[in-house]
């Protein structure tokens, strides 16, 4: 009967000792704020950030203050630890953006705009990039205008890509029909290959993908984006309203990163170079070759969205029927985030935090 009675108390003891240290440690906030994504890079060591968010891009030069900022929120006093998730390609991006296992990532600006369109509550935030996309062609290849490519294959990243509208306003202008080029959309790590093997004949991308067909003397520059459209954009720092309406000061925090990331790069191309590889999983000497060129072939200033840039873009996407009938601005872009003072991120690139293979 002793022993009996005494089952209930000693009960009651371990389930007090239990929620004691429930209320304590607070696992179920350490596992929204510590825990990594799958595929994020790396994690810590700033131990005085009390929050983290993981941020997604692709390994083009277009999204290069992403990993950028992860490297300056881990090796500097920041309030939020920023975690890069890769991904390759803009449909995977996609899908986790909608089942929010992101709810901030970079991306192509006409994407977002259908996305918008479609009743997904994104805004763009900040812009990623200024011009830094060229047309590839074959090395060999002798044509000097896309007049001189009809009947070829070229390859895009997606339908909802700048490069897709600019593509065709340049086929218009040089008299061509839209099916005059066959256009295909592949990842942009599958570019340079593809062409190389003769899949393709060209295509039109976001750097690093240009340079490494012009290293490997495989492909040659038919344009520059920035010679047919100056300031060329091509993707957004693109967030999810629920982020926005829930951790505002998060936001604020990965804008603000974003923009003192850019300011730093555009002056420390070689360090940039250097830090951004890891994340890219690519040669740095590539990335070398892009961020150190003059003049410049891709720029991270003046990256506040405007209604007039985005408009034009969201324009252009209706009229090719790449969007239905396109979005209002004011639906789209959150400008709330933007510091009024943006200054230079102060980045050590010795400092190298511990990062994953780059296999």
């Amino acid at each position: 009967m002793a022993k009996s009675s005494s089952a209930p108390i000693i009960a009651g003891v371990v389930v007090a000792v239990v929620a004691l240290g429930l209320l304590r440690y607070h696992p179920w906030t350490q596992t929204a704020k510590t825990q990594p994504a799958a595929g994020t890079i790396h994690t810590g060591p700033n131990a005085t950030a009390h929050d983290s968010l993981t941020v997604g891009f692709l390994p083009v030069t277009c999204h290069l203050t992403c990993p950028v900022t992860d490297f300056a929120s881990h090796t500097t006093t920041t309030g939020t630890n920023f975690d890069s998730q890769r991904f390759t390609d803009f449909p995977t991006v996609v899908d986790a953006l909608k089942s929010k296992q992101i709810q901030a990532t970079f991306m192509i600006v006409p994407l977002a705009m259908k996305l918008r369109e479609e009743g997904v509550p994104v805004k763009i935030c900040y812009l990623g990039h200024r011009d830094g996309s060229e047309i590839i062609v074959a090395k060999n290849s002798v044509g000097t205008s896309l007049r001189d490519f009809k009947g070829k294959t070229f390859a895009l990243p997606s339908p909802y890509c700048n490069q897709n509208l600019v593509i065709h306003k340049l086929m218009e202008q040089q008299g061509m029909k839209p099916d005059d080029i066959k256009f295909i959309y592949i990842p942009p790590p599958d570019m340079p290959t593809d062409l190389s093997t003769g899949q393709i004949d060209g295509y039109f991308v976001g750097e690093p993908f240009c340079a490494k067909a012009e290293v490997d003397k495989t492909g040659r520059v038919l344009y520059y984006a920035k010679d047919i459209w100056p300031n060329f954009i091509s993707c957004g720092l693109v967030v999810h309203e629920d982020l926005i309406k829930s951790r505002p000061d998060v936001v604020k925090d990965l804008v603000r990163g974003i923009a003192q990331s850019g300011l730093w790069a555009d002056t420390h191309g070689a360090e940039a170079a250097k830090i951004a590889a890891p994340y890219f999983r690519q040669d740095p000497k590539l990335l070398n070759f892009v961020l150190t060129q003059q003049p410049r072939i891709v720029k991270y200033e003046d990256l506040t969205p405007t209604d007039a840039d985005l408009q034009k873009i969201n324009d252009m996407a209706v009229q090719m029927h790449v969007l239905k009938r396109g979005v209002a601005m004011k639906d789209l872009i959150d400008r709330d985030f933007i510091p009024v003072d943006i200054k230079a991120v102060n980045i050590d690139p010795n400092a190298t935090p511990k990062v994953a293979s780059a296999n």
